[in-house]
């Protein structure tokens, strides 16, 4: 009995395994035949039918018109990307603002939206059921564009997450303590839609991660609005330490003298080179405005744009903190590139030169494993985009997660 349980188990992983396989070289060709997978996979023709029969089967691929891959014999159909009726929705919960991102498998943008909250002030119960009416809302409009099977949730949460509870432990900008998100969400939505929570720096870095032509194996990707945190790719995947915690470079402390940070401790990186300190360094008088991150992001990049003393000295110190926080991360993972999110990315010209300075000076390796520091591609939404991506990737790596279709009996 064992080893026929066991063999079932191999053939289902083997069968799991292919199909992904037939997926991805769909996904990577755009437009291709089964000959083409055929060659490139090694899988034989038959397979590769049997294979790309299930896959349309399960709503993933379609075939297009009929193509000719040689002088004799019939033209065959070829494949493409189906998914337009799989979908997938991305969540965020941010200090200053929520967000939901709902795309198909191809990744096609259907859903996007983003909505001032101060969610500094509100309790998690309110918190949650805001992003619960912003969820709700999605779906609808998801499900009015023809999408007919939303495989799955992610929410990006700006603190330390156990990913695989979907409980968030510590949150120090929005003092959240041990709060369930996936169980929360469950609870306002209903329904069996698979729910992860994870860091909003981990989901950038993998944002990131995937907008490159050629990926980083080693990349850092530094939060920059209230709170400042790392997500960590190294070897081409996300670092998330023994207990899912890593990347909590704002609170490592830099100046024992310093302001009392969010955390509760002083002088943590977080007070030198978050969003608040810019502003008070180099724009103070934006610094008490109760406006939208990104809005303050902008304003602060038309200060320097404009090359007043006060902002051009306040980017220059800024600027020698990051580099400071830089240096720190480069010397114990030697990253690729460094990447800069949020307000951080928005005024990159104006503090990379500073922290370069910094970084050359700190590196113990020298010029050797100093980095690129480059500006986030997408900024301010980078998390949500993260998040959404984490579940259609997640669909490429199994392909059994998408039901297949009904079949008519009669």
């Amino acid at each position: 009995m064992r080893l026929g349980a066991s063999a079932g188990v191999d053939q289902t992983a083997v069968r799991r395994a292919n199909l992904a396989r037939v997926l991805d070289e769909v996904r990577r060709g755009e437009v291709v035949s089964r000959a083409d997978i055929a060659t490139s996979s090694k899988l034989t023709k038959a397979t590769v039918s049997s294979l790309a029969a299930e896959l349309i089967d399960r709503g993933l691929i379609r075939e297009t018109g009929l193509r000719r891959d040689g002088a004799v014999g019939r033209p065959g159909r070829s494949l493409e990307l189906d998914g337009g009726g799989i979908t997938a929705l991305g969540l965020e919960i941010n200090s200053q603002y929520l967000a939901a991102r709902g795309t198909d498998l191809a990744g096609r943008v259907i859903v996007e939206r983003r909505i001032g909250f101060d969610a500094m002030r509100a309790d998690p119960e309110t918190t949650l059921d805001r992003l619960a009416a912003i969820a709700r809302e999605a779906v609808t409009e998801l499900a009015g564009t023809g999408s007919s099977f939303l495989a799955g949730i992610a929410v990006a949460v700006p603190g330390l997450v156990d990913a695989e509870t979907g409980r968030v432990r510590y949150a120090p900008n929005l003092e959240w303590r041990s709060i369930p998100i996936a169980g929360a969400l469950r609870e306002r939505l209903g329904g069996d839609v698979p729910i992860v929570v994870d860091n909003e720096a981990n989901l950038s870095a993998l944002a990131e991660l995937h907008s490159m032509p050629q990926p980083a194996a080693d990349l850092v990707y530094l939060t920059g609005e209230v709170g400042v945190g790392a997500g960590l790719i190294t070897g081409g995947r996300l670092l998330r330490g023994s207990g899912g915690f890593s990347g909590e470079i704002g609170h490592v402390p830099v100046d024992l003298d310093g302001q009392v940070c969010g955390c509760g401790r002083r002088g943590c990186l977080e007070t030198k080179i978050g969003l608040p300190a810019v502003l008070r360094a180099a724009a103070p008088d934006l610094a008490d405005q109760d406006v939208d991150p990104q809005e303050q992001a902008h304003a602060l990049r038309q200060r320097a744009e404009d090359g007043g003393p006060e902002a051009m000295a306040g980017f220059d110190e800024i600027g020698r903190w990051l580099g400071i926080g830089v240096s720190m991360l480069v010397n114990l993972l030697n990253p690729e590139v460094v990447v800069l999110g949020g307000y951080l990315g928005t005024v990159a010209p104006y503090l990379v030169p500073a922290a370069m300075r910094e970084l050359r000076d700190r590196s113990v390796a020298g010029d050797a494993a100093v980095c690129r520091i480059t500006a986030s591609t997408y900024g301010f939404s980078a998390a949500v985009r993260g998040a959404s991506s984490i579940v259609i990737e997640e669909i490429f790596r199994d392909p059994l997660r998408i039901p297949a279709a009904e079949k008519a009996v009669g």
